[in-house]
């Protein structure tokens, strides 16, 4: 199958990552989490100090920390200013930022550009690549040849995420609820920002994990990229 970029969009708890992470595996080929980039710079604003609200401060700020994220879907890495920062871009002070963060237009513009030189040096490679975010179908590659967008109910979602914050299968009724009401907020954020926001373009494919197994979803993403290599 010939290198080719396959975008992948969804709200948070969709199976984005694992979906993703494992297409890429299985093919081979370079795997990009646009959301730990945007993680990365949420912890450095407030690993300096700034209120991730300030717009302004945040939008002055945002070129000074350099952010290197690695593309091995078998070991995903995210650098700031070369220090890991993988674990630290999940604690929930990060979590409960990255929104505030993320929707400042001048942060978007710098890690978008970063995105697409990211994906543009994997085909220069001759290696395809997997990129998944919020706006990848929309903003950042919307010429590549194979867009999903991935979605789960919302109970599903809210239990996946609630599991994978527990570390365990186990996640109590109050988790999950708490979690879906987490879910809606940031989904209603992400959704309603002026830049970028996610949104469901007409021409990626609905894909719902709800029922179906992380190894259906993966199947189905690479016998779409091998449609379009075709």
């Amino acid at each position: 199958m010939k290198p080719l970029v396959i975008a992948v969009d969804g709200p948070a708890g969709s199976g984005k990552s694992s979906v993703c992470r494992g297409t890429a595996r299985t093919l081979g080929w370079r795997y990009l989490d646009t959301g730990a980039m945007y993680r990365a710079m949420t912890w450095a604003v407030l690993n300096a100090g700034i209120d991730p609200d300030d717009a302004a401060k945040v939008a002055e700020f945002c070129e000074v920390p350099a952010i290197t994220s690695g593309v091995d879907p078998a070991r995903s890495i995210i650098e700031v200013d070369g220090v890991d920062v993988s674990a630290a871009i999940r604690e929930e002070r990060v979590t409960s930022a990255v929104s505030a963060v993320s929707a400042v237009p001048k942060v978007r513009d710098l890690l978008v550009e970063l995105q697409r030189t990211q994906a543009r040096e994997a085909l220069q490679l001759g290696t395809g690549i997997v990129v998944e975010g919020r706006d990848i179908t929309t903003v950042v590659l919307p010429d590549a040849p194979v867009k999903i967008f991935l979605t789960a109910r919302p109970e599903i979602r809210a239990l996946r995420r609630a599991r994978e914050d527990a570390g365990s299968a186990d996640a109590s009724s109050a988790e999950v609820n708490a979690t879906q009401a987490a879910l809606e907020r940031r989904d209603h954020l992400d959704s309603t920002r002026a830049a970028s926001p996610l949104k469901q373009t007409h021409e990626a494919y609905e894909l719902d994990t709800s029922d179906l197994t992380l190894e259906e979803v993966i199947a189905e993403v690479i016998s779409r990229a091998k449609a379009a290599s075709e």
